[in-house]
């Protein structure tokens, strides 16, 4: 299957740059796989498109200020030319990090990406926040390095870690929203049902389907009986890293840390059980659900336990890699509410694996010319 497959032409000004005043005020585009058809709606008419006994499965994981701007000491960076006057300002200049996947404790160490990166070697040291007068608020050195930017950094030991990051680091803005953060994205670009906040903000991006939801809505759902269970996956670079093969099997997904709690656990192997729907909130919670369930699959002790056990999820905290695209067979989720992707993502093909690609991407079309906003801060589809 030919990533090139699952390309659409989209102006720019459809990427919505902005979130709307009112969450719930996004357009919502209802797809039916049976008997194939679509219908414009509203986000605020979701709760009633649900069935009274639907599980909703929401992930909960709550976005840090993953974009950190330093300095670099230059001490490892690849000696630019001495005719050039800028080359001393260039080897201490500015940097970009976006922290990724935090991958040890003691000492702190993630998995980031660096920009510029081509020039930043192992062992560059790295300074972030420059209070006036004082020492800088965090100093990390590169300890590997790979491939598209990716590096490994380690940072200096400090008493309070993640307070030093929510005090300077800066929301980490999608790339094609075209401005810098502002103060009022640290509330919008975060569920109303996130995770209080702390060391346990892990995610890097907003589960963006989610971005919809607010109180009242939640209560709507809620007070149709429909139960809301809620999971955890700290996305990571496996939720947006750019797919660089030319055949869609030959790309493989990062690792992204996630958790499911028991009593979610035990409200989705119910609603399996009874044969009711399971519907995702979010691309990020269906990888997550199929996962597990894979998971449990491979490691279930017995033939017949393994038969068992391809419709459940068992609770725990895991990494999820599944590569989901069409062909795929799912085991958990029903129904999927999602915004609308990048051109060739693999968020794209996952949607395309549970809508039908030839009927999505003819969704996707008419999103296109009906003027739908794309992308995280832009409108939702609900795909059953």
């Amino acid at each position: 299957m030919l990533v090139s497959d699952f390309q659409y032409d989209l102006p720019p000004e459809r990427i919505a740059q902005e979130p709307l005043a009112d969450r719930a005020g996004s357009r919502l585009l209802h797809l039916n796989r049976l008997p194939g058809s679509w219908q414009d709606r509203k986000f605020r008419e979701f709760p009633d498109l649900l069935r009274p006994d639907d599980l909703l499965v929401l992930n909960n994981t709550r976005v840090f200020p993953a974009r950190l701007y330093g300095q670099r000491s230059g001490q490892r960076a690849q000696p630019l030319s001495p005719h050039n006057p800028a080359a001393r300002d260039f080897l201490h200049g500015q940097v970009e990090v976006l922290l990724t996947r935090q991958v040890a404790d003691d000492p702190i160490e993630w998995e980031c990406l660096v920009r510029p990166g081509r020039k930043i070697g192992i062992g560059e040291k790295l300074y972030f926040g420059y209070p006036p007068g004082a020492p800088p608020e965090l100093e990390a050195e590169v300890t590997e390095r790979g491939r598209f930017g990716e590096r490994r950094i380690r940072f200096a030991p400090v008493a309070d870690f993640f307070a030093r990051i929510e005090r300077i680091g800066h929301v980490p803005l999608p790339p094609y929203i075209d401005r810098d953060d502002r103060a009022s994205d640290r509330e919008r670009y975060q569920t109303v049902y996130a995770q209080t906040p702390g060391s346990m903000a892990r995610s890097v991006a907003a589960p963006t389907a989610g971005l919809h939801f607010t109180p009242e809505i939640l209560q709507q759902i809620r007070a149709r009986g429909i139960k809301i269970a809620e999971i955890t996956l700290h996305v990571g670079l496996g939720t947006f890293q750019p797919v660089r093969t030319e055949k869609v099997e030959d790309h493989k997904l990062h690792r992204e840390q996630y958790e499911i709690p028991p009593e979610a656990a035990q409200a989705i192997n119910r609603a399996k059980a009874q044969g009711r729907r399971v519907v995702a909130v979010g691309t990020t919670t269906v990888r997550t659900l199929e996962y597990a369930a894979e998971f449990a699959a491979k490691h279930a002790a017995k033939q017949a336990a393994e038969r068992a056990g391809e419709n459940r999820v068992a609770a725990g905290q895991g990494e999820a890699d599944v590569f989901i695209y069409p062909g795929y067979r799912f085991r958990i989720i029903d129904a999927l509410l999602t915004n609308f992707h990048l051109p060739q993502s693999t968020l794209l093909m996952l949607v395309c694996a549970l809508g039908g690609k030839e009927f999505v991407m003819a969704a996707y079309r008419h999103a296109v010319e009906a003027g739908y906003r794309f992308y995280s801060y832009g409108d939702c589809m609900l795909v059953e």
